[in-house]
């Protein structure tokens, strides 16, 4: 009779566990994979679930309508109807890339007066403080990482001067990201007027909520008066600049951008801030209503676990499969999930020159990620894709380039947690410009990298493909 009443409970419990994981509306595969392993280990599945499994954040806080509204009605809508070529195959292409990030996202690309592109620390660093220096009204800065180290107290001191003379500072940085990074270190930025928030504190502060530490904010942004802003992969460390790391510092790349498109990124910013403090400026003193000109055209684009559209992996899968002659892709963690390994694989397949360049495995910040990429490798070689591992230091940029009209530039990682599960910004560059640097860049890391061969997938050792291929199981969540 016993023995019947918990089988009984033990269906019940196993319904209800289905029903449970149906609901979140995942693939296939993962909903059966999260069913078996939640029925047959339910003490520690459950807490697993917790805190890695939840794809979804339900954070209408966030997109707060009214604050969007108030916001967006400010400023003056961008038009690119007459900035993009009329004809040809890269009009084609380059005009239903625009669609689909509009679509997908809310920003629609305009011009900048000035674009700049950074490949390291210290000259990023050095052009974030000069523009804090020279800001009179607002500096609001966003980031995933900062740690309270020497790069750190300088930028922190940066804020605290400009504030202290009565130019509003905003500080958003990620509580799991940011972990050195606590109140005592900021004292000195509250005591001088700016305000100081953390994004989603999952674990600490005064709600505990380990649903949703499996959503971090991994976003790099700075505004200075609504007209200046940065992002890119350099976060707030001495790892990024060789002023303190030597020639250990990480290879990274930033972006400044000057103009109308700043107000994407402030967007970002304040739905963010919002989100962290149940309030946000909206005034358009924030977001003041600039005259698209120059000559790049940027499109910013946010996406997170609380969109439906995944707005930048559509883009890039888009950008990748679309692609006529080159793909040069640089992320520093490559954990692709199906639709991005197929753009890569049918591009090469069909002629286009598609390369990456990803960290060595040896330096790699995460060494599971690397074996994760490793057990993708042979497939894309077979393919005909170029792999090259940049062997000096850590590469962690996050840049794609198309042909020769197209580059992105942002947060982003070529990774499931990037894509679906961080939140994220990314600037397409729609131009020549941009993309010849970025491709420059590309060629030059590529003299510092090595070429991998089939042969060093194939005649790894056996631990080593082991190892590489259980990696990949993680996938999901890497």
């Amino acid at each position: 009779m016993n023995w019947v009443i918990l089988s009984g409970l033990e269906a019940l419990w196993v319904i209800w566990l289905s029903l449970w994981i149906i609901v979140q509306k995942r693939s296939p595969a993962a909903t059966i994979a999260w069913i078996l392993g939640l029925s047959l280990l339910p003490i520690i599945g459950i807490p697993i679930y917790l805190f890695l499994g939840p794809r979804r954040l339900r954070r209408k806080q966030l997109r707060h309508a009214g604050a969007r509204r108030t916001v967006a009605g400010a400023l003056e809508p961008s038009s690119v109807c007459e900035d993009l070529p009329k004809t040809g195959p890269s009009a084609v292409i380059l005009n239903q890339l625009v669609q689909l990030a509009e679509k997908t996202s809310y920003e629609p690309p305009t011009r900048v007066e000035d674009l700049t592109v950074y490949d390291g620390g210290a000259a990023t660093y050095a052009a974030i403080e000069e523009a804090i220096r020279n800001a009179k009204h607002h500096v609001h800065v966003e980031y995933y990482i900062w740690e309270p180290d020497e790069t750190g107290r300088r930028l922190r001191d940066a804020l605290v001067k400009v504030a202290s003379e009565g130019v509003e500072v905003r500080v958003l940085i990620d509580a799991f990201g940011s972990p050195g990074a606590d109140r005592s270190f900021w004292a000195a930025l509250e005591s001088a007027g700016g305000t100081v928030a953390y994004f989603n504190p999952a674990i600490g502060g005064p709600h505990l909520r380990p649903r949703l530490i499996n959503f971090r904010n991994h976003r790099k942004i700075v505004v200075c008066d609504g007209r200046v802003g940065f992002t890119g992969g350099i976060n707030v460390s001495n790892l990024h600049t060789s002023e303190h790391s030597g020639e250990k510092a990480w290879r990274d790349t930033h972006l400044r951008i000057v103009g109308a498109a700043v107000r994407g990124l402030q967007l970002l910013f304040l739905e963010d801030w919002h989100f962290a403090t149940g309030r946000a400026p909206t005034e358009e003193k924030y977001c003041p209503v600039l005259t698209p000109k120059g000559e790049h055209l940027v499109q910013v684009l946010g996406s997170g676990p609380d969109e439906q559209n995944n707005p930048i992996h559509k883009v890039y899968f888009t950008t990748i499969a679309s692609a006529r002659e080159r793909v040069l892709v640089t992320t520093p963690y490559f954990v692709p999930d199906e639709a991005i390994l197929m753009a890569l694989v049918t591009s090469a397949l069909r002629g286009v020159d598609v390369r990456l360049l990803l960290p060595r495995p040896e330096l790699n910040d995460l060494r599971i990620v690397a074996a994760a990429a490793r057990s993708y490798y042979e497939t894309l070689i077979n393919a005909g894709v170029k792999i090259f591992e940049y062997q000096p230091a850590m590469l962690h940029a996050k840049t794609l380039v198309m042909d020769d009209d197209l580059s992105i530039i942002g947060t982003a990682n070529i990774d499931n947690r990037s894509f679906k599960l961080n939140f994220e910004d990314a600037c397409v560059v729609y131009g020549e410009d941009c993309a010849s640097t970025l491709a420059n860049m590309f060629r030059a890391d590529c003299r510092k990298a090595r070429a991998v061969e089939l042969e060093d997938v194939t005649d790894a050792p056996l631990r080593r493909r082991i190892f590489d291929a259980t990696a990949r199981l993680f996938s999901p969540v890497l």
